[in-house]
């Protein structure tokens, strides 16, 4: 299937019909003008090129209309988040109902929990893989502390066995088969940071339901990456943040899902703010909190118009390329990658992300025995941007907008070079 050449590399390029989408987008230079490769839109994904005009446009039109501009706006500034449901519903495999842009992912994931995270005497445990983004882990964490529970004797850690890398998932039905009625919670990264592990999100829903737990998702590294079809997963509750594959700029905002068989459940508990009151009452100010069906109704502020627009600008651009024909890419892209790294039948080389192409997305993470941190400083200095992660791993994520075959041969030329 794959050729280890340049010329190879170069043909697929050609024959890519999304190759043009990488001039879509802005790559960093080093100090002579020269591109470099970039492969960590697992941390933070390229610029859109067009970004600069859809924020510039929302520039115009506060300076134009002010306050008005929130109804006579181009977008008008009042729905604008509906604006972004579409694409992203399509995205993350959910209803437009389902999905609504709203705060970042710790604040959503908080927000989250306390609907679906309602714990008993008996029934308060949460389970989460044991090397989840430590975000996630100091959140559950905390919310056990907060509801009383103390932390060591109330988080669950799904870990791989000793010596291996990846969580089993018959390692998960042990822990639910033994702990399952004191579990009042499944809170998986749906794709893990670390080792580029894709969990089977409808298996772990389907099982956490059946011992009668709540099941939500940490789409970091998921949405934009793999296709984790929310909705017929049937997961209660997902979130995710946008600047990583979505490419909406640093610190951009989350999104959030919520399965629609919640929608109009008045019985969750929920942190309660104007905008996810009634549309037409909204700016009646006297009302009583009347909550939108839906997503939407989890909404506390009105959102921050500029970051959005750069959300919007990156959407429309996944929308134009179609994120199926995006996944289709990313698997031969990444298998490529794997490919290479393997003809380079160095030992010190492990990839650590599973081989299945269905259990990963972009990211390939690979370890470098008897490494440090000098290895990933030499390759920065011979024009790779990539992730490091303590103690031996080399992330690597080629994205599929942006980033083409040859970017793959020539970053696997470099590290040979320095190995």
């Amino acid at each position: 299937m794959y050729t280890n050449s340049l010329a190879f590399a170069q043909q697929c390029d050609r024959e890519d019909a999304l190759a043009h989408f990488r001039n879509k987008f802005l790559h960093p230079s080093d100090q002579h003008g020269k591109q470099l490769i970039y492969l960590c839109g697992n941390s933070l994904g390229l610029q859109p090129s067009a970004t600069a005009s859809y924020i510039e446009k929302e520039l115009k039109d506060w300076a134009k209309y002010g306050v008005e501009g929130h109804t006579d706006a181009s977008h008008p500034w009042l729905p604008y988040h509906e604006f972004l449901a579409k694409n992203m519903a399509e995205i993350v495999g959910a209803k437009q109902s389902e999905v609504v842009i709203m705060n970042t992912l710790t604040t959503n994931l908080h927000l989250m929990m306390v609907s679906f995270y309602q714990p008993t005497k008996t029934k308060y445990k949460i389970v989460i893989e044991s090397d989840a983004f430590p975000s996630d882990k100091y959140a559950m964490e905390s919310q056990l502390k907060f509801h009383g529970v103390d932390p060591k004797e109330g988080l669950i850690l799904w870990k791989p066995r000793e010596g291996e890398d990846l969580c089993r998932y018959e390692d998960l039905e042990k822990i639910m088969e033994d702990h399952g009625n004191k579990i009042a919670l499944l809170m998986i990264g749906s794709t893990n940071y670390y080792s580029g592990q894709h969990f089977p999100l409808k298996k772990i829903t389907d099982l956490g339901h059946s011992y009668d737990c709540t099941v939500g998702f940490d789409l970091a590294h998921g949405a934009g990456n793999i296709a984790p079809d929310l909705h017929n997963t049937g997961a209660d509750f997902a979130v995710w943040c946008t600047y990583k594959y979505l490419n909406s700029g640093p610190g951009s905002l989350g999104g959030c899902f919520v399965h629609e068989r919640h929608e109009n459940n008045e019985k969750l508990n929920r942190f309660a703010g104007w905008w996810g009151h009634n549309k037409d009452t909204r700016f009646n100010m006297r009302q009583d909190f009347d909550p939108l069906p839906g997503a939407e109704g989890w909404q506390l502020s009105n959102p921050p118009i500029l970051s959005m627009a750069a959300i919007r600008a990156s959407l429309d651009t996944f929308a134009e390329a179609g994120f199926k024909n995006l996944r289709a890419k990313s698997e031969k892209l990444t298998g490529f990658l794997e490919y290479l790294l393997d003809e380079l039948n160095n030992n010190q080389i492990h990839i650590i992300t599973p081989r299945n192409k269905k259990e990963r997305g972009a990211q390939l993470s690979i370890q470098v025995k008897s490494a440090d941190k000098n290895l990933h400083k030499k390759l920065t200095e011979a024009g790779v941007i990539s992730d490091w992660r303590e103690p031996d791993v080399i992330r690597v994520a080629p994205a599929p907008l942006y980033n083409n075959y040859e970017d793959v041969y020539e970053f696997v030329q470099r590290l040979k070079a320095l190995l």
